[in-house]
């Protein structure tokens, strides 16, 4: 499920992201999609491609990977997003669910450090 006025388009210096091409209320879910789980032996190879970059750490111990179908791979990072993510491990989906009020146009982030909002923990890459 994505809701239909979520778009990708080009992200200032970013490559692409997602944005909403309406308002949005804060603790809406815009978006549930499923992943394809890859065991531990498989995520090693898979951090050796392009896919590093877009995978997710996955199970209770996080030593799978996931890779999500949908918009979820495209959402950018932010130190204060105003989105958030859950995994659901038995459902093998992830859900966006927006953290606060959103206006038109704007670009929807995550956080990809901590699922469940803000943080100034480092990332992997450099930010612009």
């Amino acid at each position: 499920m994505i809701l239909p006025f979520l778009t990708i388009a080009s992200s200032n210096n970013r490559g692409r992201g997602v944005f909403t091409q309406e308002p949005i209320k804060a603790n809406t879910i815009i978006e549930i999609a499923p992943v394809i789980v890859v065991d531990a032996n498989e995520r090693v190879k898979l951090e050796q491609t392009l896919l590093y970059d877009y995978i997710f750490e996955w199970g209770e111990d996080l030593k799978m990977a996931a890779v999500a179908l949908g918009y979820i791979s495209i959402y950018n990072h932010s130190n204060q997003p105003n989105c958030a993510y859950e995994m659901d491990f038995k459902h093998q989906t992830i859900s966006i669910t927006t953290l606060c009020d959103i206006e038109m146009g704007k670009e929807l982030s995550i956080n990809y450090m901590h699922p469940e909002g803000p943080s100034s923990d480092p990332v992997w890459f450099e930010l612009s």
